[in-house]
């Protein structure tokens, strides 16, 4: 069986989107308030300089227990349900891919309630998406890849920003949490409150991106240059790639680099304690480190984790775990990933409460992508790894988030330019 959660970090980690085998849990309400419209307008504004851009919208169809993929057609409000073809690797059967009109324009696409939705964004050409056998009827989207030098959207200039739209709210973001290509900003209009924005990179972003992953390379020789990807024979920059998804592509890229800082750290708290407040009904708790191990009383323990498991923040010691509180090891868990990536914990042992931001990142070494990514959005906001949405109770969002219950029209605008007049 698989859930909702299960087939959406199947989506991050393999990019398959299908859908969960296993029902969503009832929520116990005899009566239930829907605020969120059974779909709502997405106003998709072209502010790159280029007049062949398309856009494609996907999900999961939350209005029938996300039992089935769904795309939107190429009109930008027709549904496409693919259903589960006879062999891997097939085509769509619909044209998906959204045109948007010319620099300065704005589309409008109705879209339907969905979960794990994506709005992707070409540039110059049209992205291929394939269908796999699904476990039910409906099919498996095979999406982009930035991981594989073979998928025929490796050489394009593509991106993408996330959303969900369920019966209770709208929620978008932006993500880096995999690369970095077009500048994309959200607003978020409500019925009911004022605007919420997302301002995302300037025009220039990604250039500005690949000149500060250089100079950071040239202080400390780690490898953050070759997260720049090109296009083979161009040469033109395509996206900058998080050091995730760097050591994924490029063997022994950052092995050890956080290894003596880990050291460090299970040094500092074999002698002192380590509080984390999990923002849930499990309140504080206190580890630490004992035998080799980080232990959290009856709760349970975590390993001196690797690189990759601070850039991942889901394998090694960072992997969900088993047992009867795999919760709340999983929550104080992402809390431990967060203070790894911004490299807090030598300065700071009352995770996330006494966090400060401009404390993040200041050690030489930490997650100089992320440091990077949030020093060149406009806002300071942008997801850069996957816990970036830690923060202290009460604290800001640092994630690039948007969110409401009773949402009006979410107006995304690819290419930098000034949000305040994007939603005219």
């Amino acid at each position: 069986m698989a859930t909702l959660q299960q087939v959406l970090q199947h989506q991050q980690e393999h990019g398959i989107l299908m859908a969960p085998t296993e029902p969503p849990q009832e929520t116990g309400n005899a009566v239930e308030i829907q605020a969120t419209p059974q779909s709502m307008p997405f106003a998709l504004r072209n502010n790159t300089a280029s007049s062949t851009v398309y856009a494609y919208v996907t999900g999961l169809d939350f209005s029938n227990n996300n039992s089935r993929v769904v795309l939107v057609q190429s009109d930008g409000k027709s549904l496409y349900y693919p259903t589960s073809p006879a062999a891997d690797l097939q085509p769509l059967l619909a044209n998906c891919a959204i045109p948007l009109g010319a620099p300065g324009t704005t589309t409008t696409v109705t879209v339907p309630r969905m979960s794990g939705g994506r709005v992707w964004f070409v540039q110059d050409a049209t992205l291929t998406f394939l269908l796999n056998r699904g476990l039910g009827s409906s099919a498996a989207l095979v999406e982009p890849s930035i991981m594989n030098p073979a998928d025929p959207n490796y050489q394009l200039n593509w991106s993408f920003c996330e959303f969900t739209l369920n019966d209770v709210e709208l929620f978008a973001n932006i993500s880096y949490v995999d690369f970095v290509n077009h500048p994309i900003a959200l607003v978020l209009e409500s019925n009911s409150r004022g605007p919420q924005r997302v301002e995302g990179m300037p025009a220039d972003g990604l250039a500005t991106v690949a000149q500060k992953l250089t100079e950071q390379n040239g202080r400390d020789g780690a490898g953050w240059d070759r997260l720049l990807i090109r296009q083979i024979g161009s040469g033109k920059l395509l996206r900058a790639v998080s050091p995730n998804t760097g050591m994924n592509l490029f063997s022994g890229l950052f092995a050890t680099y956080y290894d003596g800082y880990v050291n460090q750290v299970w040094q500092k708290y074999s002698g002192t304690d380590l509080t984390v407040n999990t923002q849930f009904t499990w309140g504080v708790v206190k580890g630490r480190v004992a035998n080799g191990l980080l232990a959290f009383g009856s709760v349970g323990s975590f390993g001196q984790p690797s690189t990759r498991d601070i850039f991942s923040s889901d394998s090694g010691a960072f992997a969900p775990p088993a047992g009867d509180n795999q919760e709340q090891l999983r929550n104080i868990a992402a809390r431990l990933a967060a203070a790894f990536n911004r490299s807090t914990l030598l300065i700071n042992a009352n995770q996330p409460d006494g966090e400060q931001i401009s404390t993040y990142y200041t050690n030489t070494v930490t997650n100089h992508y992320s440091r990077i990514l949030h020093e060149v959005n406009i806002d300071k906001r942008g997801y850069a790894f996957p816990y970036d949405d830690v923060v202290p109770s009460g604290g800001g969002d640092q994630a690039g988030t948007v969110n409401d219950g009773n949402p009006k029209v979410l107006t995304i605008v690819l290419g930098g330019g000034n949000t305040s007049t994007a939603a005219e």
